[in-house]
């Protein structure tokens, strides 16, 4: 079972220093111009992860990526604590053959199977609503919901 650790280190005010197992590094900081807030961090690494296996399965599916963006929007709760009631996650690709079914595909497995942090987040309290748009030269934007998953629904994986 691999095992992940961090480090955290005050340094002043509310700014820490992180340092992972694996050496990464940055900061933390209430600040907008010190580090990450640790609920951006949360919201940016969902991006992050989901879009590494939407990405990674597209290109093994020889689609046409010639760009992609993830876009991440969350709605956080006004009482303590104060998590993530809903999240938004848009996957913006664009290429002139890029297959929508494919796309939808890779965002579901994305939700279903592989993203941890996806599962972690929808097991507990927060709607994650995932979606897709699809560039195409010349063509209208397309674009749709894919699957919700949370709240309070466990991980299990789908097959395939």
């Amino acid at each position: 079972m691999p095992i992940k650790t961090t480090q955290l280190t005050f340094t002043s005010g509310l700014h820490f220093e992180a340092e992972t197992g694996s050496g990464r590094r940055f900061a933390y900081d209430d600040e907008p111009t010190g580090g990450l807030g640790p609920l951006e961090s949360v919201l940016s690494s969902l991006a992050a992860c989901s879009a590494m296996d939407v990405i990674s399965i597209a290109l093994k599916k020889r689609q046409g990526v010639d760009r992609y963006v993830v876009h991440a929007r969350a709605e956080q709760r006004d009482e303590y604590p104060m998590i993530f009631t809903r999240i938004d996650l848009t996957h913006e690709v664009a290429g002139s053959v890029v297959d929508t079914d494919a796309i939808k595909r890779c965002v579901e497995l994305s939700a279903t199977k592989y993203c941890p942090v996806s599962a972690m987040l929808s097991s507990g309290a927060t709607e994650i609503h995932h979606a897709y748009r699809i560039i195409r030269p010349g063509q209208p934007v397309e674009e749709g919901l894919v699957l919700v998953t949370g709240p309070y629904r466990p991980a299990d994986p789908i097959e395939g």
